[in-house]
């Protein structure tokens, strides 16, 4: 099975008041959540939860892909779909396109969707 890197958004990086109803410590136990469905699903993944800023970013990533060979790499929509971090999503991708050529990309909208969308590409 291949090898996947989840890389989302940590929960102390995320503006709140962005989001009514939901707070730090709901979204920690749904990433956590997650990351037990992933485990218990037999996916082989590794989470790289990162801030905002792009440089300390890419500086996390590049960590997480020094630990080993990565085959796709899972964005999360915190990520992706907020206008605030297109710069961030940009530094993200070419990072891993650079560092681990031939990587292939899938991207969830929650921490609930992602086995979902790690299986349209495994």
């Amino acid at each position: 099975m291949a090898t996947i890197l989840t890389i989302g958004l940590h929960p102390n990086a995320i503006d709140y008041t962005r989001h009514p109803g939901l707070d730090e410590a709901t979204l920690t136990a749904r990433i956590e959540q997650g990351d037990a469905a992933l485990r218990a699903a037999g996916f082989d993944a590794v989470s790289c939860l990162i801030g905002t800023d792009p440089d300390a970013a890419e500086r996390t990533v590049r960590e997480r892909l020094s630990e080993g060979t990565f085959e796709l790499a899972m964005i999360g929509g915190g990520v992706r779909m907020a206008p605030e971090h297109t710069l961030l999503f940009e530094r993200l991708i070419n990072v891993l396109v650079a560092t681990a050529p031939g990587i292939r990309f899938c991207f969830n909208t929650s921490p609930e969707t992602t086995i979902d969308a790690l299986g349209r590409w495994v």
